[in-house]
């Protein structure tokens, strides 16, 4: 665990969005259905728009997990897919390790289907191993607001920080001069209150 937490670091992150399947997403209730499906989308959209490697892994998806989310996947087509077959601890399949490994990253970005477990577990493992790890809390949801917010303290406790998909894009931009564009349309698109204000940056 770093000893001092700080911002993330483009050029050292890496994103897992984990088990974010058609199946799992009837679970969850911290939510309702289009706003997280909506967080989620603008995760992976944020990813891409800075360039962040991403790994999408999925659990057991020929049962009634279903498959991975078909949007995300058109948003990242070039990203890696895990198919894990049974180990409910994404950090446990030996092929999601190595690909993760083998970005060289030291921050992770993750996001996942059941906040509480497929989001927990791995977090938990990273920490461990010495990652900063940073859970996206509006692209992770579970059963129920108290599921969530026990998760939420066990990994904070850990180490990890807590974020939103808006605040990963803001801290990966840094400085409205470096371009705006691209991330003004990602915004519109994901937060059409704030579009206005966007606007107004464009000009």
């Amino acid at each position: 665990m770093s000893a001092t937490p700080g911002f993330i670091r483009k050029e050292d992150a890496v994103v897992l969005m984990l088990d974010h399947q058609t199946g799992l997403f009837s679970l969850v209730r911290d939510f309702q259905p289009d706003e997280f499906r909506n967080n989620v989308l603008a995760l992976g959209a944020t990813a891409k728009y800075f360039g962040l490697p991403t790994i999408l892994a999925t659990s057991m998806d020929q049962g009634p997990n279903g498959v991975l989310l078909p949007q995300l996947r058109e948003i990242l087509p070039d990203a890696p897919v895990i198919k894990r077959p049974g180990e409910i601890n994404a950090w446990d399949n030996p092929e999601f390790l190595s690909t993760l490994k083998a970005t060289g990253k030291k921050q992770i970005i993750v996001a996942g289907i059941v906040t509480d477990v497929c989001v927990a577990m791995p977090t938990l493992s990273a920490l461990a191993e010495g990652y900063e790890v940073f859970v996206v809390v509006d692209a992770s949801g579970t059963f129920s607001n108290v599921a969530r917010d026990a998760a939420h303290t066990r990994m904070a406790n850990a180490g990890a920080q807590l974020i939103n998909w808006f605040a990963v894009a803001c801290e990966l931009q840094r400085d409205w001069r470096n371009g705006v564009e691209g991330l003004a349309a990602l915004f519109e698109k994901h937060i059409p209150d704030y579009g206005n204000l966007i606007s107004g940056l464009k000009r």
